[in-house]
């Protein structure tokens, strides 16, 4: 739905930039091609944002089921990790050698 606001509310401004400026063609089409790319950039960037935090919920998801997830190399596991559901990151265990140890749901795998 996001989307469609945003394509009404370009096309809008083209219509504004057609009827009430006294630009000539070539600095329309120079507006034109900043405004789609600057759109073009939010979307992928958006897609890029979702693509990320979906990974991280879903390794969250296999910590909570009882799974062991990798993390640079590190097994994370409920034995020796519990997990901080505000900032999404494992902390080490008392009396586990991982005591203390902080590791960010978003390096995971």
């Amino acid at each position: 739905m996001a989307y469609i606001a945003g394509l009404v509310i370009v096309g809008l401004f083209f219509l504004v930039l057609h009827y009430f400026t006294e630009l000539n063609k070539h600095q329309k089409i120079i507006i034109t091609i900043v405004v789609f790319s600057i759109v073009l950039g939010a979307v992928t960037f958006n897609a890029y944002s979702n693509a990320k935090r979906d990974k991280m919920l879903n390794v969250v998801m296999k910590f909570n089921q009882g799974k062991t997830v990798n993390c640079n190399g590190v097994d994370v596991n409920s034995t020796n990790y519990t997990i901080s559901i505000g900032t999404y990151t494992f902390i080490g265990k008392e009396n586990t050698p991982n005591y203390g140890q902080m590791i960010s749901a978003s390096t995971c795998e």
